[in-house]
């Protein structure tokens, strides 16, 4: 059905896998501040010729304002069908880089995406003393050099508009000491407090300062042998958090209850490849750092998963057929699972997630609950799912707790379409399908209702404008062009 193509390499952070499902948790020796025993470490390399000095820091060119379309519009059409590649993924990105800056080494990063979101983390990282360079030849590659190559900015005003610039705290702890920043950002999707990264720091022995507009995290700048917690929630932000922490201190960590969502895995991946001694299971995750901590390292961004669910559930709401590929199919494995209970077949292989059309669908309900349990549904699949289910028949349940106000966001959206949908709780709805929509003006007000409101948008009657694209931008950085090379009708509108 589809053109034959060539087979990728692996990605590195494949080598993880076994880690996470097989090996046993295995304690360490040495109370909490002690040494603990020696071990040898890995020997040196070089994954990439250095130059002699960094490249001045600059950005990659951007599309001038002027240019920059505001709007788009989107006809329904014709099933989608075709191959389409995602891009690096925007939440495994921002935490490798911020694990890159708490290395102290010189990372390359391939596969970066080009979002808004990650060009922000790339500026903060400069601002605050960090030098990127480019490599001559490689799209979507980067260098960042270690260590500070200047003063820090102690409150870049840029942080504010990105959620994950708390990622940055490990970094600016082990160069300067001390991290200042202004509360997060990003989406407005509810209320997701930094209590449980505070904690994390204090663990650590760092001491915590809060205002009404920063905070500030300052190191006690003692040496630390091995720190234990165990987290109240499996929360993907505090796991990085202390694993973050635990790189900068270059100190031995036991989290219990980790998040070990793929994007969590991959950052823990990368360390293996540093040289750090990875345990984990289902309960505890230990890292052990090296005991020498030298050469270049080589990482890649993994696949977005998430845009690949989003196109699948594009492909499968307008009765098509397609393959996605460039992602490590089994990160979306639960989505691709629902899909396929419903009958929309999918087929999952280590890099393509791949829709059939549907012969027939079953009839069972679609039950999208987000959740943080390993091998759960992402919270960021279930907007799409909620737009492909209003052309599905049967009554549907969703629900995010995780993101509490994202369905304030989505539902009213999906409304001015002529979606019925019933709000059970604030963080939980029912529809039933199918639905018949009708084009209209809407809103991305944040980047998962954007996405789904393309879906819905390319099953309904008439044209439908979209607005708020900067949203969009920041978590792709061409969904729409990707959904064009399937077919669909989008014209994109600058003001």
């Amino acid at each position: 059905m589809f053109p034959q193509r060539r087979r990728r390499p692996p990605s590195r952070t494949h080598v993880l896998n076994k880690v996470v499902r097989q090996a046993p948790f295995l304690p360490f020796h040495g109370a909490v501040g002690g040494p603990g025993p020696p071990r040898a470490g890995p020997a040196p390399r070089t994954a990439f010729p250095l130059a002699k000095e960094p490249a001045l820091p600059t950005l990659p060119a951007t599309i001038p304002t002027d240019v920059v379309p505001h709007a788009l519009t989107v006809r329904p059409g014709a099933p989608l069908t075709g191959v389409v590649t995602v891009d690096g993924s925007k939440n495994a990105c921002l935490p490798l880089l911020a694990a890159a800056a708490a290395t102290r080494r010189h990372v390359k990063l391939s596969n970066v995406p080009a979002s808004a979101d990650v060009q922000q983390m790339l500026a903060l990282l400069q601002q605050t003393g960090f030098r990127l360079s480019y490599p001559v030849g490689e799209p979507g590659s980067l260098i960042l050099w270690p260590g500070a190559f200047g003063p820090a900015t102690p409150d870049p005003p840029e942080a504010a508009r990105i959620r994950a610039s708390y990622y940055l705290v490990p970094a600016l702890l082990a160069v300067h000491g001390s991290a200042r920043l202004p509360w997060p950002g990003g989406c407005r999707i509810g209320e997701r407090g930094m209590g449980e990264h505070f904690r994390v720091y204090e663990a650590f022995g760092d001491t915590v300062r809060t205002d009404e507009r920063h905070y500030t995290v300052t190191t006690s700048g003692h040496r630390l042998g091995q720190v234990r917690l165990d987290l109240p929630f499996r929360s993907r932000g505090a796991t990085l958090a202390a694993v973050l922490r635990a790189v900068a201190a270059g100190c031995r960590l036991v989290l219990g209850n980790p998040n070990l969502s793929p994007e969590t895995t991959t950052v823990l991946a990368a360390l293996e490849e540093a040289g750090w001694d990875i345990r984990v299971n289902e309960e505890m995750i230990a890292v052990v750092p090296p005991e020498t901590a030298t050469g270049s390292l080589d990482w890649q961004v993994p696949g977005d998963k998430i845009e690949a669910g989003t196109l699948a559930c594009a492909i499968a709401a307008t009765g098509g057929a397609g393959r996605i590929e460039g992602l490590r199919g089994p990160d979306a494995r639960p989505l691709a699972d629902l899909l396929t209970r419903i009958g929309i077949p999918v087929t999952v292989t280590p890099d393509t997630v791949t829709v059939h059309r549907s012969g027939q669908l079953t009839g069972r309900p679609l039950r999208a609950m987000a959740s943080l349990a390993p091998d759960g549904l992402d919270a960021d699949f279930e907007p799409a799912l909620m737009a492909l289910a209003l052309g599905l028949p049967g009554t549907h349940l969703f629900g995010d707790s995780i993101n509490p106000g994202r369905h304030g966001n989505l539902l009213p959206q999906l409304a001015r379409l002529g979606a019925r949908i019933e709000a059970l709780s604030p963080t939980q709805c029912r529809l039933t399908g199918p639905q018949r929509l009708t084009g209209a003006m809407v809103e991305a007000t944040d980047i998962r209702t954007g996405s789904a409101l393309l879906i819905a948008a390319l099953t309904a009657r008439r044209v439908t404008t979209l607005t708020g694209l900067d949203q969009l931008r920041r978590g792709h950085a061409d969904l729409p062009g990707k959904l064009r090379a399937l077919g669909a009708d989008l014209t994109e509108l600058s003001g």
